[in-house]
This record gives C-alpha cells, structure tokens and sequence, in this order.
C-alpha cells in the first residue's frame, strides 16, 4: 500500500504545480481512500501528515527522511 500511497502523493504534488485540477481531484480521492482503507496499518506520524493533508511532509516520510519539519502543531499531539 505505501508504494501506491507514495505514487498518488507524487502524483498529487505534481498536479497542484501543473494548476491541474482534475489531477488533484482525482489523486486526492487516492490519497484519503488509502488513508481510510490502511489507517490501523500506517504508521501513526504518516497518518498524522495525511490527516492534516501534509502531502510534502508524508511523501518525506515514505522516502525515509528523517529531518521533517515541525508544522504548526509543532509535533506534537
């Protein structure tokens, strides 16, 4: 399921570059039904950046990265 998550996230990320809306539409549909179908599966932080549609910071995660930056919440919970 990640690697079809991660997929969706960069394709959402291009889309919102590209202004195309449908792409966005569509790969944000992908993204929130992985997000409800994996979420007792997905690691709790990933599913924290996908709830609060901190798409960068997930696609972060999923690559390893481990020098993410606080947000507003400033990480915690």
């Amino acid at each position: 399921m990640e690697i079809e998550l991660k997929k969706s996230l960069i394709s959402l990320l291009e889309s919102i570059k590209r202004g195309d809306a449908k792409g966005m539409s569509d790969q944000m549909n992908l993204v929130e039904g992985f997000l409800a179908d994996g979420r007792d599966r997905l690691h709790p932080q990933l599913v924290h950046f996908l709830e609060r549609r901190s798409y960068s910071k997930a696609l972060m995660f999923l690559g390893g990265a481990t020098d993410i930056p606080a947000g507003a919440c400033g990480g915690k919970r």
